[in-house]
This record gives C-alpha cells, structure tokens and sequence, in this order.
C-alpha cells in the first residue's frame, strides 16, 4: 500500500491548538482569523535537528472546542489561520524535507456541524438525519463514547462516504503525505476499505494511519486497508515493565508485536496527546532513556510527542479538560525553552539518529534473547539487513548479559571495557562494528 517513503518515517507530533495557546473554545462569527499555525514556522528546523522526518498534526479544521467536534472539515480552525497559512506551512515544511500527516476525525462530529443543524431542525426522518446514527443522544442521535457533543456519524450512509473522501482528497491535493485517523476502531471496516481505495486512486502514496487501542490490530490493514495503527500494547508494556521491574511484561508484548509486523509496521510512541507524559508516568527518571531507547531500536514507524522530547511533564486526568496539561502552549522560539530540558533533547536526537542509521528498523524482528525482572536484552534484526542488541539494566547494581557482543560496537549508552557490562539503571544500544 502506498509508496516506501513511510518506511523512513519518524513523525514529531504536534497538537497545534494547544502548541499555538489558542482559547479552548471557537471565538463567535464574525471574529478575525488569527494566524497561529504559523507559530509552527520558529519550530520546523528545531523538528528537523531533533532527527524527524515528518509533522503529526492534531485537528486543525474548524471546531467548537479541542478540535475533535468538528464543524467543517474544509476549513482550518479560524483560531489557527487560512488557507493561506496552511499553505505557507506545507510550503516551509517541504523546504527542509518535512512531511504533513493530518488527523482525521471521521467518526464524529461536533452538534454545530452543518448537516446535524439541519438534521436536529428537520427531525429523524429528514435527508439530513441520515448522516447521523439513531441512539440515545439528544436529539434521538448516537454519541461517541457518551460525550454529548459529538454526534456519531452514520458510515453506511453514502452521502457520509462521499463526505470523507472528498475531504481527504482535498487536504491531500493541497499538500498533506497521510492521514492519522482518529478514532479508527469506531469505524466499521468496509467503510475505511472503501474511502481508502476511492482516495488511493488520486493518492496512492498516501499514508494512512488509524487510532486503535484494543482489538484486531491486523483486521485494520488486512480487511480495512489501512496502512498502520497505532500501537497501544507496546506503549502500555514499555513504562509498565520499567516502573514494576517486570521486563516478562516487555518480552511478551514485543513477541505479540512481531506478530503484528508481519502484516504491517505499527506506529509506536511513548507519548501522545491522550496519555500522561512518559516523564510523569515513570516511576524513575533515570529510566527514560530506556524507554526511548525501546521505542527506537524496534520495527514499526516511530512517533515523538511535542514536549516530551524536552521530559516535559504533565498528567491526563479523567474529566473535562483533563487533556490540558498534556497539550501546552509552546514558547515563540526554542531559545525560548527552559534549559533543564535539553539533555533529554540530545538524548533524543543520539537515539533517532542511531534509527536513521538503520532505517531497516522499521521492518525488524525483536527477541529477548535474556530476560530477569530487571534486566532485559533485546535483539533486533533485519531480513539479511543488520543486528542491534539493547541491553537494558534496571538493578541497583552492574549487570552483565550473557549475551555475546564481540562482533558489536556501542552505538548509544556508557563507553565500558566491557559491553555486556551496563551500570546501574542505565543502557546500551550495540550495533554491527563497521
């Protein structure tokens, strides 16, 4: 599906209405566009230092509030530009090799979206209401996941088909690479099979990843043609099996995770706008170099959320505006940044660019070739391509791996006599000696 270009990619994911500190709630009509996306601008070349490849942008068109109630999906959110600016953005972005993936949310929208405002004046049984699922909402109209204000849309309903891949193709056509589309699992398989093979038509490099959290991970590609989802199991096992000292729990989501690439490459992540901050999760600091070091050196497409590059912390909370604290403003210019953050910056940069060095990654097989409670190593490899072993430690004491190293070289992680030797609560990454 598609082109090889995502078999490269290593995305920094951005929510701009937060990044930009745009006001949590849509100004009324009539109320100058304000041209926040181009805060972004200041932004792009410290993404490209950081080693990414390409922009994640979280909702960007018209909405009432957090950009997930949209209200019209061909035009950007007036609390962040224009056209123009959006232009301007894929514009500035290809000049430094940045590719723009969009987040589409295709499921639901918000109660000021044109069709509901006809369907609630016109009542269920009008044209208009078809778009919309029955259920208990109000209106007699379904929900999603019992917010109110997002009014579930009705997939087996052609107008709504034909909504999505107009959309889609436009947003493509004006310069996006992908879509990340938001609350995939929602969303019955035929649809996404059918929208995905219309816009691949135009598109068939295009890039289509779905937001998944439980289920058939591989039923999304195989039956709903998606490219990728997004892997929650690996993100989950990751901080678990750090804070309880578990590494079992590691092992087994990664022998689950090969599994998976079979089919396709996962999008995996450390952190994203719906969760706590990896630096908040963590029950230790000093381990998240080994989360990160986890999250780079096995297969699938890589994500790195903004702020958490910088062991930015903040915790999600279970209530209206409890996502706040995970999608903060961002100063005018890095300069701008508070200096305690930037070893967590260059850690990040050493371990992406050891990713870059070995882009056959994404694509790579990963076995615990020695697994205890606190102390885990990882192999990874490639069809012919190559070997990394990540040798994580979280003891109080030295550990050595009964793992042979004399035919690798430290890529990352403390210079010893010895290798298989890693310090206490610290890491290695190994490659091929060159």
């Amino acid at each position: 599906m598609g082109g090889t270009w995502h078999d490269h990619a290593i995305w920094w994911q951005v929510y701009p209405l937060g990044f930009t500190g745009a006001p949590a709630v849509a100004p009324p009509p009539g109320e100058p566009v304000r041209h926040r996306l181009r805060h972004l601008d200041a932004w792009l070349d410290y993404a490209v230092g950081l080693g990414c490849s390409g922009l994640l942008l979280g909702p960007i068109f018209a909405s009432q509030t957090h950009g997930y109630d949209t209200v019209d999906h061909f035009r950007i959110d007036p609390r962040l530009g224009d056209d123009g600016d959006f232009d301007h953005l894929v514009a500035q972005a290809r000049r430094r090799g940045l590719r723009l993936l969009l987040d589409g949310v295709f499921n639901h929208v918000g109660r000021g979206f044109p069709a509901f405002a006809r369907a609630a004046a016109d009542g269920p049984g009008s044209p208009a209401a078809r778009w919309f699922r029955p259920g208990t909402g109000a209106g007699g109209f379904a929900t999603f996941e019992g917010h109110d204000h997002l009014v579930a849309l009705n997939h087996g309903e052609p107008a709504v088909l034909d909504h999505v891949v107009s959309v889609m193709d436009h947003w493509l056509g004006r310069g996006a690479s992908g879509w990340r589309l938001d609350a995939a699992y929602a969303v019955p398989l035929p649809f996404w099979r059918e929208a995905l093979t219309r816009v691949r038509r135009a598109h068939p490099d295009a890039w289509f990843s779905g937001e998944v959290i439980h289920g058939d991970y591989t039923a999304y590609v195989r039956e709903g043609g998606l490219d990728s989802v997004t892997q929650y199991e690996l993100w989950k096992a990751i901080w678990s099996s750090l804070n309880d000292g578990n590494f079992f729990e590691l092992a087994w989501a990664l022998d689950r995770h090969n599994g998976f690439l079979e089919t396709f490459a996962p999008m995996t992540f450390a952190g994203n706008h719906d969760v706590t901050r990896l630096a908040s999760r963590l029950g230790d600091p000093r381990h998240l170099g080994h989360a990160l070091a986890v999250l780079m050196t096995v297969g699938g497409v890589p994500s790195v959320y903004y702020g958490d590059e910088q062991a930015f912390r903040g915790v999600k909370e279970e209530r209206a505006g409890g996502d706040d604290a995970v999608r903060p403003a961002f100063p005018a210019a890095p300069g701008d940044l508070a200096p305690h953050g930037w070893p967590a910056y260059r850690l990040h940069q050493r371990l992406i660019g050891a990713r870059r060095r070995n882009p056959w990654l994404v694509r790579a097989r990963t076995e615990a070739v020695h697994v205890a409670g606190r102390a885990l190593a990882l192999r990874s490899a490639g069809d012919g391509a190559g070997e990394v072993l990540t040798l994580l430690n979280i003891h109080d004491t030295p550990y050595r791996f009964p793992v042979g190293v004399s035919h690798l070289t430290v890529a990352e992680g403390p210079a010893t006599a010895d290798p298989a030797l890693v310090p206490p609560h610290s890491w290695t990454v190994l490659v091929h000696k060159r």
